[in-house]
């Protein structure tokens, strides 16, 4: 039973073909070698080209396909995991009408302060369980107010997934774990949220139409599947957010099990069986992939890092004169833990939702010009990303969440053992590494939709574990005392922002 997983992230995509009878990876591509931009016009703005993805894609499967691993035509369904909360608009000709607006955009930060006053702030974390702050929802209503020419030419809206299921398809279909990372879903009503679309102006035929997470999304077009020298007719099965993936990746699927990952953003993901939300919005709660499988209330508490792997390449960039991510980590590993006293604060990439959706740009504090080098620079900054995580999990601690271990891919920032170590030092909690990552995940999640396996726990029975960082007790001490100067400077920065 072969399945096809799709990993629609911000740098790249990356294609696996999973064996579903063993769990284990058949083949694996990515595309571009290079990363993809995120073209930023203006200050704030964050955006890529719909058609750029499925460039990617198509490029990353045909990757696949000549590893010669496998017949491409015995791949029975196929699963997608995006990156969370863009917005993608087309035409009745199903054409892109724009750059999608992703995830990181803080564009639409005061249009969604509004809502949240005009719509109630009670009623909206009850019901939606966030503040609409920069999402979807909110993404859209900058388009209807400053480009209504664009606005009234949308046939459809999508998530990023939803887009590249379209194109392999024709078929434009949702679900409500989609809506509700959008901010599109009352989950006290369990349906689109009239509060959102009647605050906003929007007329409910913009929005696709909602099946559930592990069903048919549609299937494969004869002219794509001549292309891609796919199967015609095979099935979509699945599409997941990337962080809810993560988990799904990673077996997090019932209360009291977290998941972390650490690409471009970095995300610590709880779930739970509670409808709760932070009273700031400062972690945020969505429907999980298997909300409402059987019955269940799964909710993920997100907590999202902006400035995570995107300040790791842009020291690669600026900083380490050309060293490769593994390079760097070996000369960052001969510096002292907390870098000599250089801190880095690492929120250069939007408005941080953890910080009330303020936008207040990465920072370099105590640089040393007669005795930090690029070493300490990049120690520095991994250090700091972790120092984020950990000031995150201590929000997510006031609403509940306390993990005793984390569950990570052992890929991304997690191959660095000092990115790793620090954010387990720091936060006396373990980290379980797997082999696994988000087109593995999607893969697997699509075997679950066309019913290869009868749940979800049955698709990964056969999941490894390959590492786990623990704590290191005599340091941990040390460790608080670093954090405690680098949250110092935070809050001081955050006070007179």
């Amino acid at each position: 039973m072969l399945l096809l997983g799709l990993d629609l992230g911000t740098s790249s995509i990356k294609a696996s073909v999973v064996d579903g009878s063993t769990g284990k990876l058949v083949a694996s591509a990515q595309y571009p070698d290079t990363e993809n931009t995120i073209s930023s016009p203006f200050d704030g703005w964050a955006e890529q080209d719909p058609e750029m993805w499925w460039t990617c894609v198509q490029e990353a499967i045909q990757r696949c396909n000549s590893s010669g691993k496998y017949n491409p035509k015995d791949i029975q369904a196929v699963g997608i995991a995006y990156q969370m909360h863009g917005l993608v608009i087309v035409d009745r000709n199903l054409s892109v009408l724009r750059p999608s607006i992703i995830w990181c955009d803080s564009r639409a930060v005061e249009i969604g302060k509004k809502a949240f006053d005009k719509i109630g702030h009670e009623k909206c974390l009850c019901n939606l369980l966030n503040s609409p702050g920069n999402f979807t929802a909110s993404k859209l209503a900058w388009v209807k107010e400053n480009e209504p020419k664009i606005y009234g030419s949308i046939y459809k809206i999508m998530l990023p997934g939803d887009f590249i299921a379209m194109k392999l398809t024709g078929d434009i279909t949702t679900s409500n774990s989609a809506l509700s990372e959008g901010i599109f879903w009352d989950f006290q009503t369990n349906s689109v949220s009239e509060d959102v679309m009647k605050c906003y102006g929007f007329p409910a035929t913009i929005l696709p139409e909602i099946r559930p997470l592990f069903s048919n999304h549609g299937e494969v077009k004869s002219s794509i599947a001549d292309a891609l020298g796919l199967k015609a007719g095979i099935p979509v099965t699945y599409k997941s957010g990337d962080q809810p993936n993560n988990a799904l990746s990673l077996n997090v699927l019932d209360p009291g099990e977290v998941a972390a990952t650490a690409g471009t953003s970095g995300v610590i993901y709880s779930v739970s069986d509670k409808v709760s939300y932070d009273p700031k919005s400062r972690v945020n709660t969505f429907a999980h992939v298997n909300h409402e499988l059987n019955g269940l209330n799964r909710l993920g508490t997100l907590l999202c890092i902006n400035g995570t792997g995107i300040l790791n390449r842009w020291v690669r960039d600026n900083v380490a004169s050309g060293l490769s991510y593994q390079e760097m980590n070996a000369l960052a590993s001969k510096v002292n833990e907390g870098a000599d006293g250089l801190r880095i604060l690492p929120f250069g990439n939007g408005a941080e939702r953890v910080l009330e959706n303020k936008v207040i740009g990465a920072t370099f504090q105590r640089l040393n010009l007669n005795a930090h080098a690029n070493a300490h620079i990049i120690r520095a900054a991994q250090e700091g990303i972790a120092y984020s995580l950990k000031y995150g999990m201590d929000i997510m601690a006031e609403n509940g969440t306390s993990p005793s271990v984390i569950r990570a891919g052992k890929a991304n920032m997690f191959l660095s053992d000092i990115f790793s170590q620090t954010l387990v030092n720091v936060t006396g909690v373990a980290v379980e590494l797997y082999d696994t990552d988000g087109a593995k995940g999607a893969a697997l999640g699509s075997g679950i939709g066309v019913k290869y396996f009868a749940n979800p726990k049955d698709a990964f029975v056969n999941m490894e574990k390959i590492g786990v960082v623990e704590p290191e007790t005599e340091k941990a001490s040390t460790y608080q005392d670093i954090y405690q100067d680098w949250k110092n400077i935070l809050d001081n920065q955050l006070a007179n922002d």
